[in-house]
């Protein structure tokens, strides 16, 4: 298994860092994108069960992680934005699915709505079809700390909501996390949160009424910020929808206990490889420290901050 790491130039206006695990056996491809101000890292547990049966790519937005330092911050980037550099990924590494979380699932939705053709299949996880009010209450709150480059309080009220399943550790490392984002990174993530609250977010159902790739919604049975019953409104605007709820989880589903990571490994390569005989039980049920989790925001009528 080898790791090349890149920086891609996309459209001559961002230059994107991208991991990209290479699997000799593997013949498909599958893009993570993360939700906002989330890095790479943010998909350590998730990389673990991927990299033995596909070519893995990871990376992240212009304004975060490893990619900031090699571009402008002069003004946010859109959804829009965001899809398009998605597509130019897509097309770059020829990759076959796509798995989002978060706020990632906005700039999915509105990627595979273009029909991207190299794409078979989609992973949407916690993501829902509208904002409810617990998820209105976070945002809310965020707005107000974000304006003001509240780093302590954007951290506690991440580690009290959509965090507040994780383990302690995890929510250590979002405290440190947020502690360490640059001032640019808190406008983004306003900026987001702005978009979510303020715009009609009927695009993202508008979308799946578009896309022909089966998909697959994962859920948190204990996320209320993007619920099941919320992602599941999607069923009658997608024709290649299904559901899965992972049991016990919240909204970071495989990053919360080893259970939830076996469940979450078991419907997505059900759904990817449905032939493929899959483990019930990870071998290691030692998380790896290398998350960094800052929840990405999202933008249909839910996100996460």
């Amino acid at each position: 298994m080898m790791l090349k790491t890149a920086i891609v130039e996309i459209g001559k206006k961002y230059k994107v860092y991208t991991e990209h695990y290479l699997n000799a056996t593997a013949d498909k491809t599958i893009i993570l994108v993360n939700g906002s101000l989330a890095t790479t890292a943010s998909f350590a547990q998730t990389v673990r069960y991927l990299r033995p049966r596909f070519n893995v790519v990871l990376y992240d937005q212009p304004y975060a992680g490893q990619s900031k330092q090699h571009n402008q911050h002069d003004q946010p980037i859109r959804k829009e934005d965001e899809a398009a550099i998605l597509l130019e990924l897509i097309e770059h590494f020829r990759a076959q699915h796509v798995m989002s979380f978060s706020w990632g699932g906005a700039a999915t939705l509105l990627a595979l709505a273009q029909q991207p053709p190299r794409i078979e299949k989609a992973v949407i996880s916690s993501f829902a079809a509208r904002i409810n009010t617990p998820m209105r209450d976070y945002l809310e709150s965020g707005r107000h700390f974000l304006q003001a480059c509240d780093r302590r309080n954007v951290g506690r009220l991440i580690n009290s909501t959509i965090g507040k399943h994780l383990p302690s550790l995890f929510k250590r490392f979002n405290e440190r996390h947020v502690s360490s984002l640059d001032e640019h990174e808190y406008r983004q993530m306003h900026f987001h949160v702005n978009e979510v609250l303020t715009q009609d977010t009927h695009c993202y159902v508008s979308c799946a009424d578009a896309i022909e790739v089966p998909l697959l919604f994962i859920n948190g049975e204990r996320d209320e910020y993007t619920s099941v019953e919320d992602a599941r409104l999607f069923a009658t605007h997608s024709r290649h929808a299904q559901f899965q709820t992972i049991k016990n989880a919240g909204h970071f589903l495989d990053m919360e206990h080893p259970t939830a990571w076996a469940d979450t490994q078991q419907a997505l390569l059900g759904f990817l490889q449905p032939v493929a005989k899959i483990p019930s039980q990870p071998r290691d049920l030692t998380f790896s420290g290398k998350a960094s989790v800052i929840p990405p925001l999202q933008s249909a009528n839910w996100v996460r901050l």
